[in-house]
């Protein structure tokens, strides 16, 4: 049998023995308790933002309903297995703190299978909120040799105007006969500055500034759409989460920024040595985008990707490898063993299809203490970058 042969059965198998299945979900109750000092502003809407709504910040299908007590109740139907969130109202601005005003770890559930049509009840109790309490401004943690590229740099795909954020690396202005390999990164907010970050900053600028000036790369950082970040983020309409927009996103990067950045500094433009990166969401459409656009972004590294909201992402993976787009392409994924059952397995089932093409290169790592925020995240660079630097002469 023809090897290109023998790879196509390979990867029809896989596809239809791996396919997301459906899984078990369950009715949760959960109750939350304001004390008469956090109540919520006049007219503020609290709702839940987590691991299972792409940590959105004002979705209407996890919105609180207060009752004749008083108490402020939510049922929906989670699927079975760790999840992580926190209460918000509306906004990163207006998330749930402990009662002096700092910020709190995510809030985890285990989500169990209940007898017969049994409600699991949560209860759930808010000691403060972040805007209660006066802050001093945080200090910019970026380093000098971040800069910003456009603070409304036009998007014609998206119609649409976005803060661009620059890593250059130490030497960039001492070696002007030096070209560098680029990353693009999503959620810009969070990769540089903790003055910017919602939760707690990638540390991107400081792990790269710790490194010889010879392994230091560009770095292009694109801010989220807050609101629109679920849309932008997903390639594929979501009947919870509307209509996508990730197509005309994917397309941005590929055919308006990258070509600018390409023009206005000196990169190896080339798809080996060109990488996109993001997280959850992120990593998403991080993924997608190197999959449809594999001649110009020829690595990727995908950290706890929220698959499991587009489960077409395998279908689309399907036609690129039958379509020999990707060989060659490197994938790193990251997960952690704490943010849930079901996101190790998609990430197994994800790079069993990949690797039934030896040309494409691909890691996954699964951190046992691993959970989904930004602090894993940052930890978990390091070690991308250094897998990303050794496919440099592949």
């Amino acid at each position: 049998m023809k090897p290109q042969v023998l790879l196509f059965f390979i990867t029809i198998f896989c596809l239809l023995s791996f396919m997301p299945t459906k899984q078990a979900r369950q009715t949760v109750l959960f109750e939350l308790q304001l004390p008469g000092d956090t109540l919520p502003h006049a007219n503020d809407s609290l709702y839940l933002a987590g691991d299972f709504n792409g940590w959105h910040t004002a979705d209407t299908n996890f919105i609180f309903k207060r009752n004749r007590k008083g108490i402020y109740i939510l049922k929906t139907k989670l699927l079975v297995g760790d999840h992580a969130f926190k209460v918000v109202r509306g906004n990163w601005q207006t998330v749930e703190t402990d009662n002096e005003g700092g910020a709190i770890a995510n809030r985890t559930l285990e989500v169990e299978k209940q007898p017969g049509r049994n409600v699991m009840q949560v209860g759930l109790k808010v000691e403060g909120w972040a805007d209660n309490f006066p802050k001093a401004p945080i200090r910019s943690t970026a380093a000098d040799n971040v800069k910003i590229v456009d603070s409304a740099f036009e998007m014609p795909e998206l119609q649409r105007k976005r803060r661009i954020w620059i890593y250059l690396p130490e030497d960039y202005a001492q070696m002007p006969e030096r070209h560098y390999p680029v990353l693009y990164m999503q959620d810009g907010q969070n990769v540089f500055d903790e003055a910017t970050a919602f939760s707690q900053e990638w540390g991107v600028d400081e792990y790269l500034n710790s490194l010889p000036k010879s392994q230091q790369c560009i770095v292009v950082a694109i801010d989220n759409g807050e609101n629109e970040r679920m849309q932008e983020y997903n390639p594929f309409n979501n009947k919870q989460f509307g209509k996508a927009q990730g197509k005309a996103y994917a397309a941005f990067l590929a055919k308006t920024l990258k070509p600018y950045i390409d023009s206005h500094y000196r990169t190896k433009p080339d798809a080996r040595h060109t990488a996109v990166c993001g997280s959850s969401m992120g990593g998403l459409i991080s993924y997608y985008i190197a999959l449809t656009y594999p001649d110009i972004f020829g690595r990727a590294g995908i950290f706890s990707p929220s698959f499991w909201i587009a489960p077409e992402i395998y279908q689309s993976t399907d036609k690129a490898l039958t379509g020999n787009s990707l060989d060659h392409s490197g994938f790193y994924f990251y997960g952690g063993a704490k943010e849930g059952d079901s996101l190790e397995q998609r990430l197994d089932q994800m790079t069993l299809l990949l690797k039934s093409h030896p040309s494409i290169v691909t890691k996954t790592v699964v951190d046992p203490q691993g959970v989904h925020e930004e602090k894993y995240w940052r930890q978990a660079f390091g070690p991308f970058y250094q897998w990303l630097r050794s496919l440099e002469g592949q």
